[in-house]
């Protein structure tokens, strides 16, 4: 099955200051990801090329990076997960700026269908609306937060249970 998913919001600040938080990503002074909530973004190396981690499941490796304009990642779990996801700064005023994020991948089995369909695409849209709302919060003293469906919110009781939701 071919999946293309693509988030994205206005932030009210220049590029440059959205920059500073993307350098963030993956380290002990992540900015943007929202490790309150979900498991905790890890790469091996850090920002650069080759370094491999992920999130809870979910398993990537770098495969390119121009710091201040995007971070990509290749899929290397789950298993049938052929593709990439993107994060994205682009500029559209002085004063605002677009942050994306895109997945162009194929499922190759039907387990990895399965998972997509009706578990990782629920919570992954909820991670990366959270991760947006954080981004948006660190400028802001108004909290916004987006609300998870009542599906996201059964499979995020569901994973707390098991313990693969784990807060860091």
């Amino acid at each position: 099955m071919k999946v293309i998913n693509i988030h994205q919001r206005l932030i009210h600040q220049p590029k440059t200051e959205i920059a500073k938080l993307f350098q963030t990503l993956a380290t002990s002074e992540d900015k943007i990801w929202p490790k309150e909530k979900w498991p905790a973004m890890r790469l091996n190396d850090g920002l650069q090329i080759e370094s491999q981690g992920g999130h809870g499941r979910i398993r990537y490796t770098v495969v390119d990076f121009k710091p201040g304009f995007y971070i990509k990642f290749q899929f290397t779990k789950p298993i049938g997960f052929q593709g990439i996801h993107k994060l994205t700064i682009k500029e559209e005023s002085v004063t605002t700026t677009e942050i994306r994020h895109d997945i162009k991948m194929e499922t190759k089995s039907v387990k990895a269908t399965f998972l997509w369909v009706f578990i990782i695409r629920w919570l992954h849209d909820a991670l990366i609306e959270d991760a947006f709302d954080k981004v948006e919060q660190h400028f802001s003293s108004s909290e916004t937060t987006t609300s998870y469906n009542l599906w996201v919110a059964c499979l995020r009781y569901l994973y707390k249970r098991k313990g693969a939701i784990k807060h860091n």
